[in-house]
């Protein structure tokens, strides 16, 4: 059970740049179940893994350059199953 919504605020300013990825993604959790406001979460795993992986690409892109081959293998991605992800979510 969530005890109370968590904002950035409320991290000590030395937790802020080494928080775990795994505590950050729990805290935003947190804080979408808090803006359901007791309404029922859905498909949450789906939202969630196209949320991360969304972002995941495009920052891995824009330190790449864009070079799709490099970016694949940042990622441990055959370059044709990052394509194919990448055109999922319209990013070509």
């Amino acid at each position: 059970m969530i005890e109370a919504c968590v904002t950035e605020e409320d991290l000590p300013t030395s937790s802020k740049n080494q928080t775990p990825l795994r505590e950050v993604v729990s805290q935003m959790i947190q804080e979408y179940f808090c803006a359901l406001d007791g309404q029922p979460a859905q498909k949450l795993y789906e939202m969630v893994i196209k949320e991360v992986e969304l972002g995941l690409f495009k920052t891995v892109l824009d330190y790449t350059g864009g070079n799709q081959s490099k970016a694949a293998d940042w990622l441990g991605l055959a370059r044709g199953t990052l394509r194919k992800r990448l055109a999922e979510y319209g990013l070509e």
